[in-house]
């Protein structure tokens, strides 16, 4: 099966620097949204946080042996799908943002691990799923 996703945006940031993961940044940006899509923008509210779906577009094409791969902070290969690798079979991220101000068609958000110029395919509302009684602040390994 195939599936085309068409970008709906742009992440805009002059951050040189990004951190590896969304958990542990404070980087500010913009989620640039194309004309079309403004109006699916009504109800974001300053605070809220967003998930957003983008495109690795600069991270090289994914190769069989990629299937496990050691994060830089590990000491063994873990599989693909139990790490936040950029090389997957498709190149597809996820992170979580904290809107700052809703301009228009420009979210400023604060969190940001994606480059400048990252194409965006969805945004949709962060939602907690975590069980109440999850052992919050034990580290990922996966991270």
């Amino acid at each position: 099966m195939q599936i085309t996703l068409t970008a709906i945006g742009m992440v805009r940031t002059t951050a040189r620097e990004l951190p590896r993961h969304c958990r542990v940044s404070d980087v500010p940006g913009v989620l640039e949204i194309d004309a079309p899509y403004v109006d699916g923008l009504s109800d974001i509210q300053p605070g809220e946080r967003l998930v957003v779906l983008f495109g690795f577009h600069e991270s090289p094409a994914f190769t069989p042996d990629l299937l496990k791969q050691t994060p830089p902070h590990q000491k063994r290969p873990f599989g693909v799908f139990s790490t936040c690798s950029p090389r997957r079979p498709n190149p597809i991220g996820m992170s979580v943002v904290t809107v700052q101000d809703i301009q228009s068609n420009r979210i400023h958000v604060n969190g940001l691990d994606m480059r400048n110029g990252t194409p965006i395919f969805d945004l949709k509302p962060y939602m907690d799923l975590s069980p109440p009684d999850d052992s919050a602040g034990k580290p990922d390994r996966r991270g």
